[in-house]
């Protein structure tokens, strides 16, 4: 499904999906309104549920005792030449900082498999592998 987003004002975005509509803004000391969640914001947001999502699926699946699920996501952008783990020559890289929390009588295996499952969501996926932006009109053009 296509997301449709349209900027009409200011840095105050409109996002539509089929029958669904958000927004997304800037706080005030970055020129925005602050009258939505930033789209950084949106993006920590869709992996977040996305990864609780994954994990409740497959823990019902597997009809395991899985009653909730909390993700707490943060990041942080930095030169690829100042980041320790990084050895390619990118100008920036992102770390993603993450803190899932389990609930229901699941045990220490369980739980690290969970782990694992969170990190396999499509939306992470999506982040993690290498992703190519394509105009629209060219993959048209090709199919």
């Amino acid at each position: 499904m296509p997301v449709d987003i349209v900027l009409s004002e200011g840095t105050r975005a409109t996002i539509n999906v089929r029958h669904h509509e958000w927004q997304a803004d800037e706080p005030l000391d970055a020129g925005g309104t602050d009258t939505a969640p930033t789209p950084g914001e949106l993006m920590l947001g869709a992996l977040g549920s996305c990864m609780a999502i994954t994990c409740k699926l497959y823990a019902e699946r597997k009809g395991w005792d899985l009653k909730g699920v909390e993700v707490k996501l943060d990041y942080e952008r930095f030169r690829g030449r100042d980041y320790p783990a990084h050895e390619g020559d990118d100008l920036y890289v992102h770390e993603v900082r993450e803190a899932l929390v389990f609930h229901g009588d699941l045990d220490d295996k369980q739980r690290t498999r969970l782990r694992d499952i969170a990190g396999k969501c499509p939306v992470h996926r999506l982040l993690a592998y290498p992703t190519y932006f394509v105009d629209m009109a060219l993959a048209e053009e090709r199919a």
